[in-house]
């Protein structure tokens, strides 16, 4: 029964994508000619895109992610599929991707409606909150934005996160210095070594970040989250075929109880390689997403 099950979905993927494709060229051609798909992904975003002890990469989304590579093999009916990863960065990610380095991008990468002008999104697998992180002996509250007046919060640069704090600074005219990083290890090392009052991340990476720092009493995080922040697979723009494909694999890893099981396995046990438990249960917003799965980059969506 499993079987047949597998190639009824198959099917379903491949008629589909063969009625999109008459739309146009698709992402499709390359990876049916190549035997290839290429995932981009950050190396540091526990517990979503990471390297392991043996610097290979894992994680919650990049797990999803290999799951539809088979979705994307079994629609194509490929003998072979060779999966390969690159590595990207928050200002490295969308051109990445829009210039046929990467096939899909398996981070953490919210998904807003600016970003809709230059890529798509698969269902929303993960939902955020922007929150403030700082050392508990800092001299400022991470729940109160204007406590960091004058002082100095590093974020990535070219994230979501770094535009969300400027504008807020500007508009309270806090005169908080902005500290731009490269990713969110970086961030949090920062505000480790004293170099910045704080750091903003997303709750989710918050915790794996201080989770993997080499003192994690030191820090408090925030509970008063700034901003919603929905994260999804991010895909080529204008690719309905492959979009199609892509987004009824995570469709049915929702519907299955994949996803939830992966999100069990990264957020409330120990993960690799420091074995780390960042004991973080499912939100009530990622609930409703996974219960009504959308790829909307409205956050008001997701409330």
């Amino acid at each position: 029964m499993k079987a047949l099950a597998a190639i009824s979905v198959a099917a379903a993927l491949l008629g589909g994508a063969a009625s999109a494709h008459a739309e146009g060229p698709s992402r499709l051609d390359k990876i049916r000619e190549t035997g290839v798909l290429t995932l981009g992904h950050p190396e540091t975003s526990v517990p979503f895109a990471y390297l392991d002890g043996n610097q290979k990469p894992i994680g919650y989304t990049v797990e999803i992610c290999q799951e539809v590579a088979n979705y994307v093999k079994a629609a194509l009916k490929l003998p072979k599929l060779e999966v390969r990863y690159n590595p990207t960065t928050s200002a490295t990610r969308i051109p990445l991707l829009a210039n046929g380095t990467i096939d899909l991008e398996c981070g953490n990468t919210t998904n807003n409606e600016a970003r809709h002008k230059l890529v798509s999104f698969a269902p929303t697998t993960f939902v955020a909150q922007v929150v403030l992180v700082a050392r508990k002996d800092g001299g400022v509250n991470p729940n109160d934005l204007a406590s960091f007046r004058g002082k100095t919060i590093a974020a990535q640069a070219g994230g979501q996160t770094f535009k969300l704090i400027s504008q807020l600074n500007a508009q309270g005219n806090l005169g908080i210095s902005m500290a731009p990083t490269k990713d969110t290890a970086e961030t949090i090392l920062m505000v480790e070594s004293g170099r910045a009052a704080g750091s903003a991340n997303d709750d989710g990476i918050a915790y794996g970040a201080v989770a993997s720092s080499k003192n994690p009493d030191a820090f408090v995080i925030g509970t008063k989250g700034l901003e919603m922040a929905p994260y999804g697979i991010m895909q080529p723009k204008d690719d309905p075929a492959f979009k199609k494909v892509v987004d009824d694999a995570v469709l049915d890893l929702i519907k299955n109880g994949k996803v939830a099981a992966l999100y069990d396995k990264y957020f409330n046990a120990p993960i690799l390689p420091k074995q780390i438990n960042l004991k973080y249960p499912m939100s009530d917003a990622l609930k409703r997403a996974l219960a009504k799965p959308t790829d909307s980059g409205d956050p008001k969506a997701y409330e």
